[in-house]
């Protein structure tokens, strides 16, 4: 079972390996340094399990007894890791291509699917369709619905799903691939009594992803081929054809019975010598029941299901890498599963936890973060990248590592063009002391940001190029490279948008720059010189340096970037009052451009809190809006598919996390508009979308 407890205890990984400090040593270990030459080290040989043990043993020993003697000590500041930016700062902060081949005849001409980031590598999410066929999870089923012709929209079939659903893609196989959060009872895992059964041990206890594949060829039928349980937590996940990767997460888990504090007592605690004693037997009790852990218990198996017949998955431990730099201690998971081969499922794992992901056609591309293990004037956050080849369907290899300054805010910082090179954008976070407060330890935080190119130098990843650097004391708020140039937008009171030239990988260089009240959160390639952005409108600070925040909008934007060193806004449209939001602000998959259409259908939300009468409902409104798109003509308003008697039927109290009838996602065919939310699929012509077509209801859902 997850516990922040746990989470933050697991701040130091790899320090073992760097000789930072032995076991037997009762002295707080030196201040990590940033690793130069980043790279992962393979467990191997006929002793690599015993290696692996031990790495784990040492490492949780050194954790264990760097937090104990930190609070015996009362070290300032240490036994507090929680939030704050990657490497222990705080912190301030196209439509995708059809797969037309698996569509029957009948399908419509142009259609839309998930937008991904990557044309040709498919991205999960809780929608998926073909043009025909629409998919939906919603609380603990897959819905199967028969979606052209528009008029005959329909419910053909619907599966249970064990814990919670997450996400899932729809190969061209018609094979649907399910991930769940699941719970499962471990050597380590503390049971509270707890009885996991429903979608909420999935949502609030899970420790595992189940992997649920299923035969969707005929929609009145689904049926389950295989099933495959791992441990950890679902983070994300690409598909490129019928090879799915899966990347996961798991915290680093102690033994339950370690004690991280003597018990209460007011007479001990008023007695240094007593409690420093009190302490030391904690830490070599501890200790011991570390050591008699088992490699079975540190890393448990997984299992597949196939037929009612159930084949354990044990962890191999060749399989295992550990960085060569400190960052803090997790595991992250690359699962490839080859649909064409169904039976077998394979495990990369790196001892660290997981950052952002990136795929391409070929590569893929994790991050894990330097850990700073106390703060301290002069440390400026730092990320680790690690590039496995993806080109094989069954197994993911690993290539190699480089490091960047700064951390990264989403996957479209990432990128990798088609010379081999990858670029990445970061906001750098700089430690320096405060001198208007010589009290704060602590220290401030200086921020600024910058476009790295990198290219693979045998087994290391270096930094071949960078920027300027760019917008000090503002953070990334958004990034996009397409071809051979890239656009960050950085936010602190308003919104600079950034062009540079990435021609020449090794000098990056700024060209263009333009300031506008807000900032962009997702930007879109709308086509060679224009691009589509979401975000937010803030009017600019008075002469007291505030902002009226009754005058923030949800803001629809076009730019001109046909000249780089001269981008200009085009178009603008407010959205909504100060209380509107969008999914689409915040989850690029929400965000549905239909070229073919030039149409834009976004989630939208927004409340009154004016309103008068009996119902909480009769002021909230969530539907699908939807703008007509042109670079010379700007945005058109087309309307909205409405869901209110949706929402308004099943009320406040049936609304979760995991299950919510607000419209969070759209597909758009032809003539046709679909609102999808977790309370069923609405669907309207686009000439008249205040009049529905068709409407499916799903079933509640209720624990």
């Amino acid at each position: 079972m997850n516990s922040w407890g746990t989470r933050w205890r697991g701040w130091l990984a790899g320090a073992t390996a760097l000789g930072l400090a032995g076991c037997g040593n009762d002295k707080l270990p030196e201040q990590p340094g940033v690793q130069q030459n980043a790279g992962l080290v393979a467990f191997t040989g006929p002793n690599a399990c015993a290696d692996l043990e031990n790495y784990l043993e040492d490492n949780a020993v050194l954790m264990m007894r760097t937090q104990l003697q930190a609070q015996r000590d009362s070290v300032p500041g240490w036994g507090w890791w929680g939030g704050g930016f990657p490497g222990g700062i705080a912190s301030p902060q196209a439509g995708a291509a059809s797969d037309r081949a698996a569509a029957p005849a009948a399908a419509p001409k142009d259609y839309t699917t998930t937008n991904t980031q990557v044309q040709g590598v498919d991205e999960a999410d809780f929608v998926k369709n073909d043009g025909t066929r629409i998919f939906v999870l919603s609380g603990n089923k897959l819905y199967a619905t028969l979606s052209w012709p528009a008029t005959q929209l329909a419910v053909q079939g619907k599966l249970d799903i064990e814990g919670w659903p997450r996400e899932m893609f729809l190969a061209d196989n018609n094979q649907v691939v399910v991930f769940s959060s699941i719970w499962q009872s471990f050597p380590l895992t503390k049971d509270d009594g707890v009885s996991c059964t429903g979608l909420s041990c999935g949502y609030s206890y899970s420790n595992s992803v189940k992997v649920t594949v299923i035969d969707a060829s005929d929609l009145g039928a689904l049926k389950v081929k295989n099933e495959y349980f791992l441990p950890g937590n679902y983070d994300n996940s690409r598909r490129i054809g019928n090879s799915v990767r899966i990347v996961m997460n798991d915290d680093f888990h102690f033994p339950h019975a370690l004690k991280w504090s003597p018990d209460w007592n007011q007479d001990l605690w008023n007695d240094k010598a007593a409690l420093k004693k009190a302490y030391d037997q904690i830490i070599a009790d501890n200790e011991v029941l570390i050591r008699n852990t088992t490699l079975a218990d540190w890393l448990p198996a997984g299992r597949m299901v196939k037929d009612g017949a159930s084949t354990v998955l044990p962890p191999d431990c060749s399989s295992f890498s550990k960085v060569n730099a400190p960052v803090r201690m997790g595991q992250l998971v690359i699962a490839t599963l080859n649909l064409d081969r169904p039976d077998v499922i394979s495990r990369t794992n790196i001892l660290a936890e997981t950052g952002e992901v990136y795929a391409s056609a070929d590569n893929l591309y994790v991050a894990t973060r330097h850990w700073f293990w106390w703060p301290s004037p002069g440390q400026k956050d730092t990320t680790y990248l690690h590039k496995f080849d993806i080109t094989q369907p069954d197994q993911a290899a690993y290539l190699g590592s480089g490091k960047v300054d700064g951390h990264i805010v989403d996957q479209f910082s990432m990128d990798e063009n088609s010379k081999g090179e990858f670029r990445v954008a970061t906001t750098i976070a700089t430690r320096v002391p405060d001198t208007d407060n010589t009290n704060n330890w602590w220290g401030r935080i200086e921020t600024t940001n910058r476009v790295n190119v990198m290219a693979p130098t045998g087994a290391q990843l270096k930094v071949i190029g960078q920027s300027e650097d760019i917008a000090t004391g503002e953070t990334i708020q958004s990034t996009r490279f397409i071809d051979d140039a890239a656009y960050v937008v950085t936010f602190k009171q308003v919104d600079p948008l950034f062009t540079f030239d990435l021609s020449d990988g090794t000098h990056p260089r700024k060209v263009g720059e333009l300031k506008v009240p807000g900032f962009s959160s997702y930007i879109h390639p709308l086509d060679k010189t224009h691009l589509l952005t979401i975000g937010t409108y803030l009017p600019p600070p008075d002469p007291n340096n505030h902002t009226n925040w009754q005058e923030r909008r949800l803001q629809l934007s076009i730019f001109d970037v046909a000249d780089l060193k001269n981008p200009t806004l085009s178009h603008t449209i407010d959205v909504g009052s100060a209380y509107t939001w969008s999914e689409a602000q915040y989850e690029h998959k929400a965000f549905n451009y239909f070229a073919a259409r030039k149409l834009l259908a976004i989630p939208f939300a927004d409340y009154s809190w004016g309103y008068s009468g009996d119902s909480y409902w009769s002021a909230f409104v969530s539907d699908l809006r939807v703008f007509g798109i042109d670079p010379v003509d700007g945005f058109t308003v087309k309307g909205a598919v409405e869901m209110k008697d949706m929402y308004q039927y099943y009320n406040y109290s049936g609304w979760s996390y995991y299950w919510q009838p607000s419209v969070r996602r759209s597909v758009m065919a032809d003539d046709f508009v679909y609102a999808i939310s977790d309370a069923g699929l609405r669907v309207a012509n686009i000439a008249n979308l205040s009049v529905p077509v068709a409407t499916v209801h799903f079933d509640r859902y209720q624990e």
